[in-house]
């Protein structure tokens, strides 16, 4: 199966999410291979899973006076403050349905790049009953998150499945901004450990692991057409702030 790759995106949140869920239907209606990007967002923005109710309402009020933005995520978890990170999508058919094994498998280039940073990750160990009771992602990690040898996270990751076809997508932890942090979750963050690698290099060494790790040996660079943002602007307008 043939891989494509879309290059690294700066945009919205509302917009980040609609190439998401457009990615997971390109695989759900034809015979496309895989799809993999990485972004960024370019307002600071706090994602909500897809069954995540609870709203706090000081989130509302971070919203309101423009420190971050809002939007729903089509996959599930819990609240994810997007800033000084990065984010991952990918969508896949995987070998298997079985949630942990398509973790599994989805996540392993995520944890060889990260080996080759000096910084090996294993999956956490929280069950996630447990972890539903905090509102914030990066509080716990389990089975579907990667974390330090001292327990600390550095990734989160959710799915949303379409039959066999599976978006998977999640926010890597590199330097948040504390002060934003714990006004929105009331908590310093993670105690992380800064990287060797910075900026395009980290996402040169990420591509580089999921190409021999996750495709197979196949990933091809090919940017959105202008008729694929026709088709991702109307997810955008479908899904609205998606909040209610």
């Amino acid at each position: 199966m043939s891989w494509r790759w879309i290059p690294p995106l700066l945009a919205s949140g509302a917009t980040q999410m609609a190439i998401d869920r457009w990615m997971l239907a390109q695989l759900a209606s034809a015979a496309d291979g895989g799809l993999l990007r990485l972004y960024r967002w370019s307002r600071p923005t706090l994602s909500l899973g897809r069954h995540q109710r609870r709203i706090e309402p000081h989130w509302l009020q971070l919203h309101a006076c423009g420190e971050i933005d809002l939007v729903r995520r089509p996959s599930g978890g819990r609240a994810v403050l997007h800033a000084g990170e990065i984010t991952y999508a990918l969508a896949t058919r995987p070998a298997s349905a079985h949630r942990l094994s398509a973790y599994g498998e989805a996540c392993r280039w995520l944890q060889e790049a990260f080996a080759g940073c000096g910084q090996p990750l294993g999956f956490g160990q929280l069950k996630a009953t447990q972890a539903a009771q905090r509102g914030n992602c990066f509080a716990s990690g389990t089975a579907a998150d990667l974390v330090h040898a001292d327990g600390h996270k550095r990734i989160g990751s959710a799915q949303l499945w379409q039959g066999p076809a599976l978006l998977q997508h999640g926010s890597i932890l590199l330097a948040p901004p504390a002060a934003l942090w714990r006004r929105v979750f009331e908590e310093d963050p993670p105690a992380l450990e800064p990287l060797p690698l910075k900026g395009e290099a980290l996402e040169a060494q990420l591509r580089e692991a999921a190409r021999v790790h996750l495709c197979g040996g196949s990933l091809d660079e090919r940017p959105l057409a202008e008729e694929e943002w026709s088709a991702i602007e109307r997810f955008e307008l479908d899904q609205g702030s998606g909040l209610a």
